[in-house]
């Protein structure tokens, strides 16, 4: 079974709901196409409606240009009402930071987190950092804002680990890879360096790619983190106090929705 699969969104709103009931909920819009083009070639987005599969992790499904058009939206949305100044989490599936900007790969299909820093900062963010925390580098999102001023990536991944890439640091894209079973502490210095960069970067926005595949049960990782450490990832999210938006990207443990849990409750305090 596909480990990117409904369950995932289904069963973290249920518990969320649950958990949580005076949480407001809101339903995404779907993207149009010239948001879709702020990070995508016009031919990639044809290429995506044609029902051939991209390779064994990100096939075609009926309706999956929609799904990731809803998954787009909601991330711009979730920007938007950041800069508005409310915390936000957008729980949308399919992820998107392996998109680039002419090839799905690794489970995504549209980069979501990185057109919405590109739309952010036409709605007066003049610098947009993005903060992915994901098991996996964001090459997609790397290679779009690559060279965009204004626009920070930094990514904490396992490597050596899918997709390879993620090794090195330049421009405005930084990188921490950390080796497979490194312990806790050793994981949490490279997220908390990474974490520093991007405050010294005084951005007036941040997107959060929040994946919650570095956890130690995981399946298709050999990270460590446990449930408390999202937790203080969340926690350094509320004591910066600025305008941020997370976005779910991986996290295929039977946990995820404890996971999202405790990383959002302690980032609303």
């Amino acid at each position: 079974m596909r480990p990117e699969q409904p369950a995932r969104i289904i069963r973290s709103a249920i518990h969320l709901r649950t958990a949580h009931p005076d949480w407001f909920w809101q339903m995404p819009p779907v993207a149009d196409e010239s948001t879709l083009l702020c990070a995508h070639a016009a031919t990639f987005l044809r290429r995506l409606q044609q029902p051939r599969d991209f390779d064994a992790d990100t096939p075609y499904f009926e309706g999956i240009f929609d799904h990731a058009r809803r998954a787009v939206g909601a991330a711009c949305v979730a920007a938007a009402v950041a800069l508005d100044g409310e915390n936000v989490f957008s729980l949308m599936r399919p992820p998107g930071h392996h998109a680039t900007a002419d090839q799905a790969m690794g489970f995504c299909y549209l980069n979501q987190i990185a057109i919405a820093a590109i739309r952010a900062q036409g709605q007066g963010a003049r610098r947009v950092a993005v903060w992915d925390f994901d098991a996996h580098h964001g090459n997609g999102t790397e290679s779009i804002l690559l060279g965009r001023p204004g626009l920070l990536f930094t990514s904490v991944h396992q490597a050596p680990g899918y997709p390879g890439t993620g090794t090195a640091s330049f421009d405005n894209c930084r990188n921490w890879p950390v080796r497979p079973h490194t312990a806790r502490a050793g994981h949490m210095v490279a997220l908390a360096e990474s974490w520093q960069v991007v405050l010294n970067f005084n951005p007036d926005l941040i997107l959060v790619s929040a994946g919650f595949d570095a956890y130690a049960q995981d399946p298709i990782t050999d990270m460590t983190l446990e449930t408390t450490d999202f937790a203080v990832l969340g926690r350094w999210l509320r004591e910066a106090d600025r305008p941020t938006a997370a976005i779910l990207e991986g996290g295929y443990s039977a946990d995820l929705p404890q996971l999202i849990d405790a990383f959002l409750t302690a980032w609303a305090g």
